[in-house]
């Protein structure tokens, strides 16, 4: 298995698992927009921080520390291949240079979170579940 993985006993799960979460957040990022909802505007910067705070979160939990470079250049690649293929497939979705910029600050505070205390969170989670 890749060194940068950490060594996990459910590494198959937990990249099935991890495979899902890209694919449910590239449909979210690319599907045609339903009814509209009034939000404050803006809002959507918020979200895009968001899921990529938590996108950051679940990959540090998986990696090793010296391979979090990696998740930031990977997470980064997602989100402008997402802002490429919403401007070109032209379904209603707006590219914008501001998702980026809060795709990158989301980006960092789940690195940082990680950093401070998340990182290997998979780890924890299967020693928790041996225990139980």
């Amino acid at each position: 298995m890749n060194s940068s993985v950490l060594p996990l006993a459910h590494t198959r799960a937990w990249i099935a698992a991890s495979v899902l979460l890209l694919a449910a957040v590239v449909y979210f990022s690319l599907a045609p927009l339903g009814p509209k909802v009034p939000m404050p505007e803006n809002f959507d910067k918020l979200e895009h921080a968001l899921a990529y705070t938590c996108l950051a979160v679940w990959f540090t939990g998986l990696l090793a520390r010296s391979h979090y470079w990696k998740i930031v250049v990977a997470l980064a690649a997602l989100g402008l291949l997402i802002e490429i293929l919403q401007h070109v497939m032209a379904m209603g979705r707006v590219a914008d240079p501001w998702d980026m910029a809060a795709n990158g600050v989301g980006i960092a505070v789940g690195v940082a979170l990680a950093a401070l205390s998340t990182g290997g969170w998979a780890l924890r989670v299967e020693a928790w579940l041996n225990r139980n």
